[in-house]
């Protein structure tokens, strides 16, 4: 059986969850052995990232390459479009959710307890989350992809959509929401793997919403 190293908090580990979720991929979770950083972790992954796959002599990181090693070996329920256009087209959208909307999110992540927050820093925050979620709108507008199927570049935009959703309003001030981000929100939420994978993930949010001082 595959292992897979996660943190309770990390959103790159639960994006992987609804993939594997998904593909019906049976896995083992653990925590990295004396925490992320330590040096008994770093004797297993090198790079000390999280998550990472263990799976026989192989040990990979990074979500993005984990999901596609697991959509190579397990073809069974892809998770790419047939089309050269649609695989391209997924992958862009996984990208975005990696290197524009969740770095968006991540601005106010120094700042989600109240006593430490910085107003000017919030704002900055709230100010590039709405230019990502707008840029996501004219994305899901253009794009081909069908949404009754849950493609890889859908499981990481969703985790982070969620977050953004509960940060609105205890951490940043109320976002104006595209419709069609709203509606693909939602459209997602019907997925079995996302329905799954949030009712065990939300509470661990809240949680660190709750350590926090936030909620």
């Amino acid at each position: 059986m595959l292992r897979v190293y996660t943190s309770d908090h990390s959103l790159y580990c639960a994006k992987l969850r609804i993939l594997m979720r998904h593909k019906q991929i049976p896995f083992q979770e653990s925590l990295p052995p004396g925490g992320g950083g330590s040096a008994e972790y770093l004797s297993i992954v090198p790079s000390g990232n999280i998550p990472a796959l263990v799976d026989g002599a192989l040990i990979l990181t990074d979500s993005e390459a984990i999901a596609e090693y697991l959509e190579e070996k397990y073809p069974d329920r892809p998770m790419l479009p047939e089309t050269l256009e649609g695989r391209a087209l997924s992958r862009e959208r996984s990208r975005f959710s990696d290197t524009r909307l969740e770095p968006a999110l991540r601005l106010t992540f120094p700042h989600v307890a109240p006593a430490t927050r910085d107003v000017q820093a919030i704002a900055g925050a709230h100010a590039m989350i709405t230019k990502r979620l707008n840029a996501l709108s004219l994305m899901l507008e253009r794009s081909p992809l069908p949404r009754d199927r849950l493609w890889m570049g859908d499981c990481g935009t969703i985790v982070t959509l969620e977050w953004i959703a509960l940060f609105e309003g205890p951490v940043i001030p109320a976002l104006d929401w595209p419709k069609e981000v709203t509606t693909y929100r939602a459209q997602m939420q019907e997925h079995p793997a996302v329905a799954e994978e949030m009712h065990a993930y939300r509470p661990e949010m809240l949680l660190y919403m709750r350590e926090k001082g936030a909620l």
